[in-house]
Parts: structure tokens; C-alpha cells; sequence
């Protein structure tokens, strides 16, 4: 059982999504703590490799609410966890085909936090007007087929 803690929402209005992937996440525990309350952003966050593994950078913990004097960073750059032939197949694709690796949400999974990224590539302009008009025509088709019956 999984319970969701955020989405972004936000990445799949700016990319074409084309392959999930689930992942851990190396954190310390008043950052556990942080997300536990919801305080963690992920809007603004992608990953990217660095000496053969994968980090997920900018992403903000806010500082947990009942800690003492001592604080994390809450823009740490935080270590994905994933194992070494999937390391290897999505650093080829990012390289080769030019992708992007984003977060798309955040969850518990049997007391561990796990993080939902995607191959994704950019969205143009232009995509991005195609999308909102289909949303639009499929709203009105709806609202037309209700109204009628």
C-alpha cells in the first residue's frame, strides 16, 4: 500500500512523459520527519548524473517543525537509489536521445519513502496549446453529452 505524500503536476503540463521508473531516496531523519508533514517541493527539481550516480537536485525539504538548534540544508542535493543496470540503460538514453529525468511524485512505501522520476523530453510551445485545446474540446463533448441526456 502506497500513500501518496505530492505530485508534480506541473511535469506533465512541461514534458512528454516516456518511461517511469520507481527509485529510493538517501535522506537524513529530520528530513523523513519534514516530508511525514508534507513539507517537501518537487516542482522545480530534476535529476542528473554526477560521477556515475544519480542526485536529485533542487528539490526543498523545509526544516522539520519541532527540531531544536541544529538544521538541515533544504536544498541538499539529495542521492537516488536505483540498481546499477537501470543506472546504466537511463544514463545511455539521457545521453544518446537527449532526455531529461524528472520527479514525478513522492510516496510511502512500507515505511520507506519512494520517488516516482520519468524520461521525459520538453514540451514546445506549441504542444502545450495542442494539449489545452483537446482538454477544452473533451470538456464541451462532455458537457453537450450530459446536457442532452
Amino acid at each position: 500500500m502506497e500513500k501518496i505524500v505530492l505530485k508534480n503536476k506541473k511535469a506533465f503540463h512541461d514534458y512528454h512523459i516516456i518511461d517511469t521508473l520507481e527509485v529510493g531516496i538517501s535522506l537524513i531523519g529530520k528530513e523523513v520527519k519534514s516530508i511525514r508533514e508534507g513539507r517537501m517541493n518537487i516542482k522545480e527539481s530534476f535529476c542528473r548524473f554526477i560521477k556515475g550516480e544519480l542526485f536529485l537536485i533542487q528539490s526543498h525539504i523545509s526544516p522539520y517543525s519541532h527540531t531544536g538548534y541544529e538544521t538541515h540544508d533544504p536544498l541538499r542535493i539529495k542521492k537516488l537509489l536505483l540498481h546499477k543496470k537501470e543506472l546504466r540503460k537511463w544514463k545511455k538514453k539521457v545521453d544518446m536521445q537527449g532526455l531529461t529525468i524528472i520527479p514525478l511524485k513522492v510516496y510511502w512505501r512500507d515505511n520507506h519513502i519512494k520517488i516516482e522520476i520519468a524520461l521525459a523530453k520538453g514540451k514546445k510551445l506549441h504542444d502545450k496549446r495542442q494539449d489545452i485545446a483537446k482538454r477544452e474540446a473533451k470538456r464541451s463533448m462532455d458537457r453537450q453529452i450530459r446536457n442532452k441526456y
